[in-house]
C-alpha cells in the first residue's frame, strides 16, 4: 500500500524532532528529484544544478522549510544518488527540519508514489512541489496548506496567463499546425507548485492510476497526467486554485536559469535571502 511507512535516510535534525504523528495538521511535503531534465543541457541532473552558488533542490527544500506548516521533506533522489543527495542537504544546513531522502522512481510519478510511503502515517496533508521550482515564496506555501486545512481535497497555486493561448493540431516538428480554437484566456491559469492535497485523497489517485497502468498499455494508453492534481481530476475529484506567484516559475531550460540568478540577486540585494 501507497500509505504504509518505509525506511528512509534522514538528515540530521535539531535534539527536539518533531512528532509529526501527534500533529496531523502539520503538512508533509515530497519533492520528486530523481529526473535529468535533458531540455537545461548536458551535465548533472536538473535538480543539482546550481544557482546563486547552490544546487536547485536545496532552495527548492529551504522554501519548503521556511514554513511554519510543514514539518516534514521528503526527497525522492535518483537511485544511484541517495547518499550524494543526503550528504548535500546536510552540509547545507536546513533550520532543524526533519529531511528525508528515498530512491526515487523512472518517471515522476513513481517518485512521488515512493517518497508518499516514507510519510508517517499520522501526517494529513502532503505538499507535492517541483524540485526545478526553487524561488516560491513562503506566502504561497502557507496559502496552499491553509486551503487543504479549510476543506479542499486538493489545491494548486496558479497565476493569470499573459499571452493568447491557442488549441492546434499537432504536426511534425517545423510544420505549420492548423489552429483549432483560441480559448479565453481569462479562464486559464498556469499551474505551479507546491500542489497540496489530503493524504487519503493523494495516496487513493496514485492507487488508482498504479493499478490502471498495465490496462492502459494494453489498450494504447490514457492521455498523459503532468501533475498530480491532474490525477485527482482524472479519478473524479475536485481541484481548487489559489493565486501563485510569478517568481514560482519552473527552471526547465537555460533562459530560465538566467532569470532565476536575476531574481535570486535582486532578493539578496533587498533581503539577504
Amino acid at each position: 500500500m501507497l500509505c504504509t511507512v518505509v525506511h528512509a535516510m534522514a538528515i540530521p535534525t535539531s535534539p527536539k524532532e518533531r512528532n509529526l504523528n501527534a500533529t496531523a495538521a502539520v503538512a508533509a511535503a515530497v519533492v520528486p528529484a530523481a529526473g535529468r531534465g535533458e531540455r537545461l543541457g548536458p551535465g548533472a541532473p536538473k535538480a543539482l544544478r546550481e544557482l546563486g552558488g547552490v544546487p536547485l533542490l536545496v532552495h527548492a527544500v529551504r522554501a519548503l522549510a521556511r514554513s511554519r506548516a510543514v514539518g516534514l521533506v521528503v526527497v525522492a533522489a535518483p537511485p544511484e544518488g541517495v547518499a550524494e543527495v543526503v550528504a548535500l542537504l546536510d552540509s547545507h544546513g536546513l533550520d532543524g527540519k526533519d529531511i528525508r531522502v528515498v530512491a526515487g522512481g523512472a518517471t515522476r510519478q513513481e517518485s512521488v508514489r515512493l517518497g508518499l510511503a516514507a510519510i508517517p502515517a499520522g501526517v494529513e496533508i502532503v505538499l507535492v512541489h517541483d524540485a526545478a521550482r526553487p524561488l516560491v515564496p513562503v506566502d504561497v506555501v502557507d496559502a496552499v496548506v491553509a486551503a487543504v486545512r479549510a476543506g479542499a481535497e486538493a489545491v494548486v497555486p496558479a497565476v493569470p496567463l499573459a499571452d493568447t493561448v491557442k488549441r492546434v493540431v499537432p504536426q511534425a516538428a517545423g510544420r505549420p499546425e492548423p489552429v483549432v480554437e483560441t480559448p479565453d484566456r481569462a479562464t486559464l491559469r498556469a499551474v505551479q507548485t507546491p500542489q497540496g492535497f489530503r493524504r487519503a485523497v493523494l495516496c487513493e489517485v496514485h492507487e488508482k492510476a498504479l493499478a490502471e497502468e498495465t490496462l492502459a498499455e494494453a489498450e494504447g494508453g490514457l492521455p498523459p497526467v503532468t501533475d498530480d492534481a491532474g490525477l485527482v481530476e482524472r479519478f473524479g475529484g475536485q481541484v481548487v486554485v489559489v493565486p501563485g506567484h510569478e517568481e514560482a516559475f519552473k527552471v526547465t531550460r537555460p533562459l530560465d536559469l538566467v532569470l532565476a540568478e536575476a531574481v535570486l540577486a535582486r532578493r539578496r540585494a533587498s533581503d539577504g535571502f
